[in-house]
């Protein structure tokens, strides 16, 4: 995975502003109700930077967040799934910044289905991601079992990666299907998907002679 492709989803943004911003109305929708309806709006500059601002703010963090955690060996053993989770989570960002200002110019934009389709493509690569995570503080499924069991940590793990998978391949269909309905799936079934890896990653560190003292 190349350094510079965060870099370069950022300046797409910012591009994307640059061009979008003279045609853009004082008035801009930034966010929907499950209608599809627009029931919040931001001024134009607000509207038009808050998005490739927040990007660059969470690239700068994630960036940090190595150097900051206890842990921040282990990193050297996921490097290329942790800048596939930097790259995944500022597309996304990008790809909802394009659908705000193409709604903005009064284009005709399905915003519940390509936002929930989205959450569900985001939720397949968390999937793809978990099962390479190494222990650590900020990232992956941190429980008091996985923390404390690296039994617990890897077979929760894999088990999160096969359900978040499931639930976003079933949130990415069911937007383009149904957007309705996606957002209740999406909460159903993460919720339970949730309390399911909790009880696991207990279940595991239970059974398990090598576990660590909390």
């Amino acid at each position: 995975m190349k350094k510079w492709i965060p870099a370069a989803l950022i300046l797409a943004a910012l591009a994307v502003s640059v061009l979008y911003y003279p045609h853009l109305p004082e008035r801009i929708p930034t966010h929907w109700g499950l209608s599809g309806e627009p029931n919040g709006w931001s001024s134009r500059l607000l509207g038009a930077w808050m998005i490739p601002l927040l990007m660059a703010i969470i690239w700068v963090v994630m960036r940090a967040v190595p150097h900051l955690d206890p842990k921040h060996a282990n990193y050297a053993n996921f490097t290329s799934v942790y800048e596939w989770l930097i790259v995944a989570t500022l597309a996304f960002m990008l790809g909802a910044h394009l659908l705000i200002l193409a709604a903005a110019r009064g284009q005709v934009v399905d915003i519940g289905r390509f936002v929930m389709a989205g959450i569900g493509a985001f939720f397949i690569v968390i999937g793809v991601i978990l099962p390479k995570v190494h222990p650590n503080w900020f990232v992956g499924i941190r429980t008091p079992w996985t923390m404390t069991s690296d039994l617990s940590w890897n077979s929760t793990h894999r088990l999160g990666g096969w359900l978040f998978a499931v639930i976003g391949a079933v949130t990415l269909v069911a937007g383009f299907i149904m957007p309705k309905a996606a957002l209740w799936v999406l909460l159903a079934g993460g919720g339970a998907v949730v309390v399911a890896l909790f009880a696991y990653s207990y279940v595991v560190w239970k059974g398990d002679p090598a576990r660590r003292d909390r």
